[in-house]
Order: C-alpha cells, then structure tokens, then sequence
C-alpha cells in the first residue's frame, strides 16, 4: 500500500518522491498564481485579460507531454 502511494507514480515518471512532490507543488503555486489573476480580472476586465488562458496553455505544453496512462486512486 504505501509503495502504490508514494513510490509508484514518481517512479513511472521518471522522479524520486521528493522530485515529484517539489513539481507538484510548483504546479500548485503556478495555478495558484494565475487564480489568483483570474480573480483581479473578475473584479476589473481590464485587467490580466489573458493571464488564466496563458497559465493554462504554458502548463499542458508541459504537463501533458509526461502523462501515462495510470489510474487513479
């Protein structure tokens, strides 16, 4: 059980635990920035017009390229 949790997904992508975990948070903080932006747009239109749908492009580019086909839990 705890390999199938912590060991097995880092490992089919090519990571250590602590490697996937320091690439999973800077996705965090990267989505976590551009909602943040999504929310000042929301507020003033004119503002961070393309900053959600930027965010979202630049990180499937990256992200999608290392998928496998893994189920979930």
């Amino acid at each position: 059980m705890f390999t199938r949790l912590f060991v097995d997904h880092p490992r089919a992508v090519g990571e250590s635990y602590f490697e996937h975990m320091t690439a999973s948070l800077g996705v965090a903080l990267r989505l976590g920035t551009a909602a943040a932006k999504c929310v000042v747009h929301a507020a003033v239109p004119g503002l961070c017009r393309t900053a959600g749908s930027d965010a979202i492009l630049k990180l499937h580019a990256e992200v999608a390229p290392r998928r496998f086909d893994q189920p979930t839990l």
